[in-house]
């Protein structure tokens, strides 16, 4: 079971979705975003946001394809403009944009959402989409379906990777509370410009692939 194609398929996708969702990036949006808020109602939001957020996932990792099928797009070019749009992303993390710009919107966000005497449900919007599954998660989880779609171990392989990362997510937002003090800005501004570099060198790949494919095809 635990092959060597199967392990580089894992690795691969690993990295894929961890860089892509960037946990550690979304625990302190998290935390700004439920700053004075009941540990119950912390929870709930982390849960409903993980389970919303990988549903998203999950339909355009079985359907994307289809889809883009009714676009008239081949997967080729899917490859190219994903690849181009994850060396983008990598770009702003190296430069530490990403970081930046989620936050703002997030707070943006977070001021256009009605208040009603509760506390804010931010489970859908922000936490699951745009910050959990954005066009670069539905992009990198396309791409990777895509790549193995003639192997069902593969397929499931990368299923199973997705779980994993939306996994971590859902842990650190339940020790968001004891993260708070733990997690400094040195130590999230040096893990995303390292993990911003593999996300570039990744993306490179993808471009090339899609460049291949688009040659065979």
């Amino acid at each position: 079971m635990f092959t060597p194609a199967v392990m580089d398929v894992a690795l691969t996708a690993f990295v894929t979705m961890f860089v892509i969702i960037d946990p550690l990036g979304l625990l302190p949006i998290f935390i700004g975003l439920t700053q004075g808020a009941p540990i119950s109602h912390k929870r709930k939001m982390a849960l409903k946001g993980v389970l919303i957020g990988g549903a998203t996932l999950l339909f355009f990792a079985f359907f994307g394809d289809r889809f883009l099928s009714l676009l008239g797009v081949n997967i080729a070019s899917f490859r190219i403009a994903g690849g181009a749009m994850l060396f983008l992303t990598a770009l702003e993390m190296v430069f530490e944009k990403r970081t930046q710009r989620r936050e703002s919107q997030a707070e943006k966000m977070k001021d256009e959402i009605s208040h009603d005497g509760g506390f804010d449900d931010i489970s859908v919007f922000p936490i699951s989409i745009p910050l959990i599954s954005g066009p670069g998660a539905i992009a990198s989880i396309m791409l990777l379906m895509s790549s193995n779609r003639d192997n069902p171990v593969h397929m499931a392989t990368v299923l199973v990777v997705l779980g994993a990362v939306l996994l971590i997510v859902y842990v650190l937002f339940l020790l968001a509370p004891k993260l708070e003090k733990l997690v400094g800005p040195t130590f999230t501004q040096i893990v995303t410009r390292v993990l911003g570099v593999i996300l570039g060198a990744l993306a490179v790949q993808y471009i090339i692939d899609g460049i291949k494919l688009s040659f065979l095809s």
